[in-house]
């Protein structure tokens, strides 16, 4: 789907009113709209909805809570709760939101209309908005068409999302915006020093490969990894069930900085791109790699596998080394790396690593502000003794199950040199919310765009 603004100059007057402001609302209103209104006992609580009466029983709109300051900080996209109540249609938000809170309004509503119908016939019902005054429309439009790819992308199952499809999906990003991509692929891989992408992928009959690609020739330079494990089976140290039913999300990293591409090239941003993700399926046949087995990354550390189901920053850790080798300004990385990152802080929020005080500074306010919480957690030094397994440089998986994320991200940042960030993601919705639907979402991205005038001084 391509979420936009509808352009309907008929469209139904929806009022959003906080909690706080209800009385002033109330007001200005007719005295049989607050007689109806105080019958049903409107609050503006969050969620409240209820349509306005109307001269020969035509209502001339509806009237939505959006709750109190309080609310609206526990409950993200508060004002699209009403897109699900609402009947098909096209509507014009009437509110005295300005600023982000407008911005956040209009978001919502543009991904409250998100779905995923590949599979499945949902019906042609659609709630949309007009453009609110005060917004900038384009810009918006183009966050929640990245943000939808990304949701696309991480629902699509394994059968339909290989390695051969993420390419596919990277390919029509390009085409669309003029970027150039390259690809490794198969054993090509190895004579290219990618030994650990292919050490990871080569037991699927989907072969591995590193998609490549570059927008832009003016600006800073920024370069996003992606983890692409388009399915983790886990390798010889195999996932038990309960674990791998959701790994067709494996590759949500890859989806994720997909997405911001694609907003970013259509936005125009003035910075040159470069996005590398690392496809493959962590399969198992006889070629698969084993525990025990020692690997060399591109920059010549070797790594000794303790677990086969640590695979995602082994092609991680080739991708960054190659990503290093052009000194960018900024490397970015975002992986669904870890389960200590969830336990941590949960589904809901994007925990992330920085080199950079003032870029992880500028993160977070950009988090708050457009409402993608982010949380900091640090490159703990000591940790990182945690990674020395005796018979080479590095161990994929140290023991012990403490600190997990950390060691995971201290894993990672020795394939990297200059300023890197990395974001351990979820990249699933665990039950709907307001403009969220259970299942493939976007963490961090759109942070990272906000904060990006203040990370690459553009």
């Amino acid at each position: 789907m391509t979420p936009a603004f509808a352009a309907d100059a008929e469209a139904i007057p929806l009022h959003l009113v906080r909690a706080e402001a209800l009385e002033d609302w109330l007001d200005s209103r007719s005295a049989s709209d607050r007689a109806w209104l105080d019958s049903l006992g409107f609050r503006a609580a969050a969620g409240a909805l209820h349509p306005l009466p109307g001269n020969g029983g035509a209502a001339p709109g509806f009237v939505a809570g959006i709750g109190s300051p309080q609310d609206r900080l526990r409950d993200r996209f508060v004002a699209a709760r009403a897109a699900a109540l609402l009947p098909g249609g096209t509507y014009r938000l009437v509110t005295d939101l300005k600023g982000d809170d407008l911005d956040e309004a209009a978001l919502g509503w543009l991904l409250a209309d998100y779905r995923f119908d590949r599979y499945r016939d949902m019906g042609d019902r659609h709630v949309r908005i007009t453009a609110p005054g005060g917004v900038d429309a384009v810009r918006l439009q183009a966050i929640a068409q990245g943000e939808c790819l990304t949701r696309d992308l991480i629902n699509t199952p394994a059968s339909d999302m290989g390695p051969d499809a993420l390419e596919a999906a990277a390919r029509d990003v390009a085409q669309a915006h003029g970027a150039s991509v390259e690809v490794i692929e198969g054993d090509a891989l190895l004579a290219a020093n990618f030994a650990m992408i292919h050490a990871v992928g080569r037991a699927s009959d989907k072969a591995p490969r590193l998609i490549d690609m570059r927008w832009g020739d003016t600006g800073p330079t920024l370069t996003l990894v992606g983890k692409g494990v388009c399915f983790d089976t886990g390798g010889l140290d195999i996932k038990p069930a309960a674990s791998m039913g959701l790994m067709k999300k494996d590759m949500g990293g890859a989806a994720t900085v997909l997405g911001l591409a694609q907003t970013i090239m259509a936005l125009g941003l003035p910075v040159q791109l470069r996005v590398l993700i690392p496809a493959v399926e962590n399969a198992i046949d006889g070629s698969a790699f084993r525990p025990g087995d020692i690997l060399t990354a591109r920059n010549g550390l070797t790594v000794e596998i303790n677990n086969t189901d640590a695979e995602g920053r082994l092609v991680l850790a080739d991708a960054l080394a190659l990503a290093s080798e052009d000194k960018p300004d900024l490397i970015l990385s975002m992986a669904t790396l870890t389960g200590a990152a969830r336990v941590a802080v949960g589904p809901d929020i994007a925990p992330f690593f920085s080199t950079s005080d003032h870029m992880a500074a500028a993160l977070s306010v950009a988090g708050d502000t457009v409402r993608d919480p982010v949380w900091r957690l640090p490159f703990h030094e000591p940790y990182e003794t945690m990674l020395d397994p005796g018979i080479a440089d590095l161990d994929n998986a140290p023991k012990g199950g403490f600190g997990g994320a950390i060691t995971a991200a201290l894993f990672l940042r020795r394939f990297t040199s200059g300023t890197y960030i990395h974001f351990d993601i979820y990249g699933w919705q665990p039950s709907s919310a307001p403009a969220r639907p259970k299942g493939g979402v976007g963490q961090g991205a759109r942070a990272i765009l906000a904060a990006l005038p203040e990370v690459l001084g553009y």
